[in-house]
């Protein structure tokens, strides 16, 4: 049974783990949110085959990768908020449904434009992930939130990780359509599970669908922070999309010639750096944000070069792969510890904010990739990696009034 919002939510659960939540709900909460994500970037490794299958140029089938990001950031500005003021198991399923019809139609897509309208769907409606990490992080207590928020996000940026290899060993074996619709039917199943085994969970206020967006730019200005965190944390993913948007092309190229299912094993390097998330989180727990977010956006930086370097050799190119990775994932945790600290009843809105704010930094980072891949070669996009997270640094370095980030 739900509460009012002046009451908080009703929750219901199974035998808890010393951290407060039951470790079956945690798990669910990892894949699921890992599952939704993957759907941003299936495309990414597919990049030179829809090109060549629907008979467009290489840019052109990169604003594949952009325009699904830019759904997302939609999806963040305009859907997560309901997360606050609509009861979430509902909402969730309801978004799982057009996700579901969304990949669907993408994968029996006739045309690019067909292609490119279906991901945008699909792009806006994925913010269900960001639903259930705001979701998990009020079900925790105090004292172990970083810790909950940071195995969540682990099965999330796994996901992310993981989309491009299975993407790639999919298309290879079966087709690229089979991607979109096997992801489909995976989707309506995670609905099914996700709608049975979340706890009810009442909204956090009562305030019209108009007002809450109202409200969710004011949090912007009453949280300096929040615009912050997303800010470093748009610099950062912005680097990190225009690398995996355009090493696809790379290593599809004539320095390596893999092929689709060699550049999804290229992927797996990656993923190593989805442990890192969990230890994040348990930095933020101890109060070492500030300092462990300067080093990630410097090691960020460097992670670019090392990528530039990595032109010609493959052992270069996973490392920097890797060492990337972590840097964003550091990154990311520590933002969202700041950030779901900022108003407890408003956590969806600010996760709306954040979220919104740094995955356009990324579809700019895909687009500009892209360009400066076609432009100027490898390096080109090594540089542009690497300028993005120095801009965050240099702010964090003359912002001596910061405590926690």
């Amino acid at each position: 049974m739900a509460t009012s919002p002046s009451t908080g939510p009703t929750i219901t659960t199974t035998p808890t783990t010393p951290d407060g939540i039951p470790g079956r709900l945690v798990a669910l909460l990892a894949v699921s949110t890992g599952m939704t994500a993957a759907n941003l970037y299936y495309a990414q490794p597919l990049l030179a085959k829809l090109a060549e299958v629907f008979q467009v140029g290489t840019t052109t089938a990169g604003a594949l990768v952009t325009v699904t990001q830019i759904g997302y950031v939609l999806g963040m500005l305009f859907l997560v908020p309901l997360g606050d003021r609509i009861e979430k198991r509902r909402l969730v399923a309801l978004l799982q449904a057009v996700i579901t019809v969304s990949l669907a139609v993408a994968g029996t897509a006739s045309s690019f434009a067909v292609l490119l309208v279906a991901s945008l769907v699909s792009g806006a409606t994925s913010v269900v992930a960001q639903i259930l990490v705001p979701f998990a992080a009020s079900l925790a207590p105090d004292q172990a939130r970083g810790r909950i928020v940071g195995r969540v996000m682990a099965g999330l940026l796994t996901g992310i990780l993981l989309s491009r290899t299975l993407s790639s060993l999919v298309a290879g074996a079966a087709g690229w359509r089979v991607v979109y619709l096997g992801s489909a039917v995976l989707t309506a199943l995670l609905a099914v599970a996700l709608y049975r085994a979340l706890p009810a969970h009442a909204a956090t206020t009562d305030l019209p669908y108009r007002q809450v967006l109202r409200s969710t730019v004011q949090l912007v200005r009453t949280h300096p922070a929040l615009l912050k965190r997303g800010l470093y944390q748009a610099a950062v993913f912005g680097s990190f999309s225009a690398f995996w948007t355009a090493v696809s092309f790379q290593l599809t190229g004539p320095a390596f010639g893999y092929s689709e299912a060699g550049v999804g094993i290229f992927a797996l390097v990656g993923a190593a750096g989805a442990l890192v998330a969990p230890l994040a989180g348990r930095w933020a727990d101890r109060g070492l944000g500030r300092p462990l977010t300067g080093a990630a956006l410097l090691v960020a930086s460097g992670s670019a070069v090392l990528a530039g370097l990595g032109g010609h050799r493959i052992v270069l190119l996973a490392l920097a792969a890797i060492v990337l990775d972590v840097a964003v994932q550091t990154t990311l945790i520590l933002g969202q510890h700041v950030v779901y600290q900022l108003d407890p009843g408003a956590r969806a809105r600010l996760n709306s904010v954040f979220i919104a704010t740094f995955f356009l930094g990324g579809a700019l980072g895909s687009e500009f990739g892209t360009v400066a891949y076609h432009a100027g070669g490898w390096w080109a996009v090594a540089g542009l990696a690497a300028v993005l997270p120095l801009l965050p640094l240099a702010h964090w370095a003359a912002d001596r009034k910061a405590v926690a980030g």
